[in-house]
């Protein structure tokens, strides 16, 4: 991303790091374009690969068909789970269907499922920390029968639990880090001996990008965040911004940007979800301009080196 000189004068769009696609992300992608590579038009993926329209419309185009159901690929079809993880049904579901299978569940997500199976298999109830209905969530609790699901601090007071019983949490990846925090001080109150994950299940890229809005909002007039309604690491972005002080409005694309927004700031803060494409920033970037934006910075924040390897099966050889 080039940068303008700074003008004080004028609008300013500030860049916060890291933003955009996690590791992770960057995986699931590469998943079904290789599985598209290698094995030919239809793919079929199960639930959005990743949460972003502009990302899913993409796979769409090159082949990549999207279901819900494993009932809609057809016998032998090769299927790709996304990255948000499957429960244990599905996937017995689709060895009983006959289906190849490729896995983009992300592997900080596998993390907290295999976190459940050894917390299960040491006889402690299991409280899950996030959102009723996201399919993280869905997958997560599919680990194992009984997962009790908290998603704030009074749920926490209302779970049916005895006081005695050895009890143990996991989370939701992309959780807020400070939402989280509240209802992990609220489960340690109700079960002081309550286990605990080794490492805790939010996920760096998730934690990196709210600490960067965090040292971003302080200096802007209003932040905008890219990411699609559905996707949840996008929307606690906008949170933290709001919960400290700041108007802060996410865009699906750039044409979702409302002039309105801007209008009278001289500093705009710009961010983008873990499921966000650049391609999808710079546009943002475009409009900004064209609203009278004169120079675009990009602040400090951590360097993100992570990467994840692809299933085996699916790399394509290079022909000699």
């Amino acid at each position: 991303m080039s940068q303008d000189s700074p003008s004080h004068d004028q609008p300013q769009v500030l860049l916060a790091n890291p933003r955009g696609f996690c590791a992770g992300v960057d995986r699931a992608i590469d998943i079904v374009e290789h599985a598209l590579a290698r094995f030919g038009a239809p793919i079929y993926v199960r639930h959005e690969i990743v949460h972003n329209t502009y990302v899913v419309n993409d796979l769409k185009s090159k082949g990549a068909i999207f279901v819900e159901e494993l009932e809609a690929v057809p016998k032998g079809g090769t299927v790709v789970f996304s990255a948000h993880g499957v429960s244990q049904a599905v996937r017995a579901q689709a060895q009983a269907l006959g289906l190849q299978v490729f896995d983009a569940t992300c592997p900080l997500v596998t993390k907290v499922h295999v976190e459940v199976a050894k917390m299960r298999r040491n006889g402690l109830e299991i409280v899950m920390i996030g959102h009723a209905g996201h399919p993280e969530v869905e997958g997560t609790m599919g680990q194992a029968d009984g997962i009790h699901l908290v998603q704030t601090v009074d749920d926490v007071a209302r779970l049916p639990i005895a006081l005695d019983a050895p009890v143990a949490y996991v989370t939701q990846t992309t959780l807020s880090v400070d939402d989280a925090a509240e209802i992990v001080a609220a489960l340690r109150q109700r079960f002081p001996q309550v286990h605990e994950p080794k490492k805790q299940d939010i996920c760096y890229a998730t934690q990196n990008r709210q600490d960067a809005v965090k040292v971003l909002t302080p200096q802007v007039d209003v932040l905008i965040v890219v990411g699609s309604p559905t996707s949840s690491n996008s929307n606690r972005l906008r949170e933290v911004a709001q919960r400290m002080g700041k108007p802060a409005y996410m865009v699906d694309r750039a044409e979702d940007l409302r002039p309105e927004w801007v209008r009278g700031a001289r500093q705009i803060g710009l961010t983008a979800g873990a499921s966000a494409p650049e391609t999808l920033v710079e546009q943002v970037i475009a409009r900004l301009r064209q609203l009278g934006a004169v120079s675009v910075r990009s602040v400090d924040g951590v360097t993100e080196s992570v990467q994840f390897p692809l299933p085996r099966g699916l790399v394509v050889q290079a022909e000699p």
